[in-house]
């Protein structure tokens, strides 16, 4: 086994985001992907839940592991209303984190007005959520031109969101190298660049699918980046491939057959 592959696998660990998002989720789902937070292997940097599971996570859990729940998720409405309902609830519950979808086809328009709505939402659920961290999942694969890329990324910079998030994990396309890139020179690029993060989600199953986003943060915001306050990984099958590369047996092949899956897998 690689010395720096197990490295990679606990750098993957301590920068993960554990995710449960199925609609069939109840307590007991939860229960368990909190026991598989406390493993052997380490601690995950969070749990991400529905907000309905805020609660019993944050009681199963110690300090040390941040919860995230999701707001406007996952259709990412254009509905004000709505992902304000979302963030209060979850704030209220004690969650440490929200991870918001923009309202995305609101760029795929090219109206002015439209996309003003949707940097209003966002501006508007960072005031709701003041003092905890924001995620912003801008949905990269489904807006798929750069320039949108840029543009969704953008708003929630200039927002003052905590990270960019790549997408949902609830469509076909996920995570891509191509759309990380346009997201992390926007951060690089941004004044307020030096304080915000990048989260990789959708497809992200294996610690050779982690390697690829580590040594993007690590070339374009360098090596003081590559860090829980500023990388995270939302998904639920990486935990397997990571147990098994530090366990010494094997994975991190890269064809997502690493053991120890949870069930409670959703499309992460």
């Amino acid at each position: 086994m690689s010395t720096d592959l197990q490295q990679t696998a606990r750098l993957a660990l301590a920068c993960l985001d554990l995710t449960s998002l199925n609609d069939s989720d109840d307590t007991a789902a939860i229960a368990a992907l909190c026991q598989r937070a406390l493993g052997p292997s380490g601690r995950p940097a969070a749990l991400c839940v529905w907000p309905r599971f805020v609660a019993q996570a944050r009681a199963a859990l110690p300090r040390a592991v941040r919860v995230a729940a999701v707001a406007n998720f996952p259709a990412g409405a254009d509905d004000l209303s709505l992902a304000l309902a979302d963030t209060q609830a979850i704030v209220a519950a004690g969650a440490d984190e929200v991870d918001l979808v923009m309202p995305w086809r609101c760029l795929l328009s090219g109206h002015a007005a439209d996309a003003a709505r949707a940097a209003a939402l966002v501006a508007a659920v960072r005031a709701a959520c003041t003092g905890h961290t924001l995620k912003l999942i801008i949905e990269s694969g489904e807006l798929a031109d750069p320039a949108l890329i840029l543009q969704a990324s953008l708003i929630g910079l200039d927002a003052g969101v905590d990270f960019l998030k790549t997408s949902t994990g609830k469509l076909p396309s996920g995570a891509t190298p191509d759309a990380a890139r346009v997201m992390l020179r926007a951060i690089a690029a941004h004044p307020h660049g030096a304080q915000v993060g990048f989260k990789a989600a959708g497809g992200i199953r294996t610690v050779a699918d982690a390697a690829v986003y580590i040594a993007l943060v690590r070339d374009i915001l360098g090596d003081a980046a590559v860090t829980p306050q500023r990388l995270r990984f939302g998904a639920s099958g990486l935990l397997g491939d990571i147990e098994t590369v530090l366990a010494g047996s094997g994975g991190g092949s890269g064809d997502g057959s690493g053991g120890g899956n949870t069930s409670a897998t959703g499309s992460y």
